[in-house]
């Protein structure tokens, strides 16, 4: 099922408690909403990402939505997901600049690593489910779910919080009363409400206490207003991102191949996930699932956009809303591509107060840590057994630190990357020495 969503409950209305399929929809002002919560839940990372890398954050968020609709194209519809931008590449990104390669360089490296993506989807789609769960049992799918979410505390602890605290304690509280206390439609709009209270109450301190002293989002303590409005009255209305043509270059390319064993445990983990959440068997459409990343990050990569991954924030805004339907996914998509040719509107949304967000991804980020443990607590994980226990705890330290290990002199993994690499080699290698069953 790629489009022909049923209509859910009485004309699309939504009840106290009820779940939202992905083959389901409800009303259309209600599904812009949503949807709209999804753009703003993917903006921040998808944007940031690529300013890091060098690379053109109009393009990523242009791309993403195209990115979003290929995705949802090949898996079906089964898989409810947005593509923003892959932190998985920003290591290799910097090496490659370090090393003096340009924004091009960069994109023909990211353009190959698309190209194995999509191959090494096409090898797990013929080799079965099987496979899949002989390399990924649920201790390692938990796990990655797990490092995932919890590997994204230092966004929030280093980059958000210390921006604003309080507006972030208060933007956090004011998300757990909506959630809480509202149980129909506004409740499960908490997240995008929260943000809006949450920019308006940063504003407003601006008006009543002026100027804050604190780091801004490159780190640096400064003082300065807590709503910056000048990226919006600089930019234009409509306009075309800046594209450009990938250049192809062995050594870079070597640099950020390592980031597909990171991607493909990725996406697997965020697939089961979802599965968890919707209820449905996903191991089917698993290898449609990289084969879609793999895909999307080629053609984004094709014209100077950034490399795509599904999207931690999105699932946790799902896990909030238990509205799984793909249509929020494909409005989240087209308001995505209109974002990039309304450069003023990206940068609206890209003026939301540091604060605000660390209120609300530490929301995110733990429900999605949290889906790691369902998967282990539903699959009955025994951890009384070492083989489970020790290298599925160290990958989470790693990630949760994020701890950084240089590979060599230009190129190195960290955080989630590492973790994900040490949960799944260390579990099949103590595995294999103590010849212990799949649990």
């Amino acid at each position: 099922m790629a489009f022909g969503w049923k209509v859910h409950g009485e004309k699309g209305t939504l009840a106290p408690g009820e779940v939202v399929r992905p083959d389901e929809r409800l009303s259309w002002p209600r599904m812009i909403g949503f949807g709209a919560q999804h753009v703003i839940a993917m903006f921040g990372a998808t944007f940031v990402f690529p300013v890091v890398m060098g690379l053109d954050p109009n393009v990523a968020v242009m791309m993403s939505g195209v990115a979003t609709i290929i995705f949802l194209l090949i898996v079906q519809g089964k898989v409810p997901s947005y593509l923003g931008t892959s932190a998985s590449f920003v290591g290799g990104a910097l090496a490659i600049t370090a090393s003096g390669g340009s924004p091009a360089v960069i994109t023909g490296a990211i353009l190959v690593a698309g190209v194995v993506l999509a191959l090494c989807g096409v090898l797990i789609h013929f080799m079965g489910v099987g496979a899949i769960n002989r390399i990924f049992p649920p201790v390692v799918t938990g796990a990655v779910v797990m490092l995932i979410g919890f590997g994204l505390a230092y966004v929030v602890a280093d980059i958000y919080w210390p921006q604003d605290h309080w507006i972030a304690l208060i933007t956090m509280v004011v998300v757990f009363v909506i959630i809480a206390t509202f149980r129909g439609f506004i409740g499960r709009l908490g997240i995008l409400l929260g943000l809006v209270i949450g920019f308006l109450l940063s504003w407003g301190a601006d008006l009543i206490f002026g100027q804050i002293t604190a780091p801004d989002g490159a780190g640096k303590v400064t003082t300065h207003f807590r709503v910056n409005f000048a990226g919006v009255e600089q930019a234009e209305w409509f306009g075309l991102p800046n594209f450009h043509a990938p250049t192809f270059q062995l050594s870079a390319v070597i640099l950020v191949l390592p980031a597909v064993i990171a991607l493909i445990a990725e996406n697997i983990g965020h697939v089961k996930a979802v599965g968890e959440m919707t209820g449905a068997d996903v191991d089917p459409v698993m290898g449609r699932a990289i084969i879609g990343d793999g895909v999307a990050t080629v053609v984004t990569s094709a014209v100077g956009g950034s490399p795509t991954t599904t999207y931690a924030e999105n699932i946790g805004v799902m896990a909030a809303t238990r509205v799984y339907s793909t249509l929020a996914y494909y409005i989240a998509a087209v308001i995505a591509i209109l974002l990039g040719l309304v450069p003023k509107f990206g940068q609206l949304v890209y003026a939301i107060p540091g604060g605000v967000l660390g209120g609300v991804t530490v929301i995110l980020y733990g429900m999605i840590g949290l889906l790691g443990a369902k998967i282990w607590i539903e699959n009955r994980v025994d951890f009384a057994d070492p083989v489970n226990m020790v290298p599925i705890g160290a990958g989470i330290i790693l990630a949760i630190g994020p701890v950084t290990h240089q590979v060599s002199g230009d190129f190195s993994l960290a955080g989630i990357a590492l973790g994900t690499i040490v949960v799944l080699g260390g579990y099949h290698l103590l595995r294999a020495l103590s010849g212990s069953r799949t649990v």
